[in-house]
């Protein structure tokens, strides 16, 4: 049998929702901030599309108090769509929100203790198989998708694969950054990680970027690790144990990356995908030519 047969199918994603999204109040006081629309999808959405293009087969969300939204837009709205069907209206635009009954699953973090904790919240549905995670505020454009760069890639090595971006060196202390070891086109081996490094150390400008496809034997990492930065169990440090016991690799996602966790970086996503839309690329480009005064 050849090592590549021996690799596992990524057939499952972890969705970390749990989020309170305080830095969007008031907006979100009642309203999941992965519910916020980038132009005319919710953030979720685009994640979950990434998903599907690459092949995932089974989403976990991992929910707390407030977020049923997230579950109810995947759910079938039998009024609305009684509705628009009777009025003659396409119900085209609702097919990417349909979901196949278990194919979608919900556990509860039902304490903020870090995007660790949360992961180990979903381990019941994970199983002994490798999975994918998503960071939702972390919204990933490219063609193919980021996921999908990654399946393709982990098809070939297996083992742990993260997502990385190159950034300014001097921007390399608000991120966790990888310790490069040997580099083939966009994979690089990974020998270290090291979260928010001073910039003068940091071992390279290449930062984890929200997208992984980990083995299952980080869960067992999690479930004895102890609280690290912040005061919350870290992934970043589960991970770091397992360098050097699996095949480790980073892919260099070619694509952009919108930090939607921010303000700033959601006003951006929304306007630099409104621009590239066919229905409304001109109108907004005059309109910001506007306000601008240009």
């Amino acid at each position: 049998m050849t090592e590549t047969a021996k690799i596992k199918p990524v057939r499952k994603a972890v969705f970390p929702v749990a989020g309170l999204g305080t830095r969007f109040l008031p907006a979100t006081k009642a309203i999941p901030k992965e519910m916020l629309p980038v132009v005319d999808r919710p953030l979720i959405q685009y994640a979950v599309d990434e998903a599907r293009e690459a092949g995932i087969e089974q989403l976990v969300f991992v929910t707390g108090r407030g977020k049923t939204a997230i579950v109810e837009h995947f759910d079938t709205a039998y009024e609305l769509e009684a509705t628009m069907s009777g009025r003659g209206k396409s119900l085209d635009v609702l097919d990417a929100t349909r979901i196949q009954p278990g194919n979608l699953v919900t556990v509860r973090q039902q304490v903020p203790m870090g995007l660790g904790h949360a992961i180990w919240c979903a381990r019941a549905v994970i199983g002994n198989e490798p999975f994918a995670i998503f960071l939702p505020d972390e919204l990933m454009i490219g063609k193919p998708g980021c996921m999908k760069q990654m399946v393709d890639a982990y098809n070939q090595v297996g083992g742990n694969v993260i997502s990385v971006l190159e950034v300014p060196r001097e921007e390399v202390s608000s991120y966790g950054v990888i310790a490069p070891g040997a580099v083939d086109g966009n994979l690089t081996e990974v020998t270290g990680l090291v979260e928010k490094p001073k910039v003068e150390v940091a071992p390279s400008n290449l930062i984890i970027s929200g997208r992984y496809i980990l083995q299952p034997e980080v869960l067992q990492v999690l479930e004895t690790q102890e609280k690290g930065a912040g005061g919350e169990i870290q992934l970043t440090d589960a991970m770091a144990q397992m360098i050097g016991k699996q095949p480790f690799h980073a892919v260099t996602f070619d694509g952009k990356r919108y930090d939607c966790g921010s303000k700033v970086g959601f006003v951006e996503a929304t306007l630099a995908l409104a621009l590239e839309r066919e229905d409304m690329g001109e109108e907004v480009r005059a309109m910001a030519k506007r306000l601008l005064g240009v």
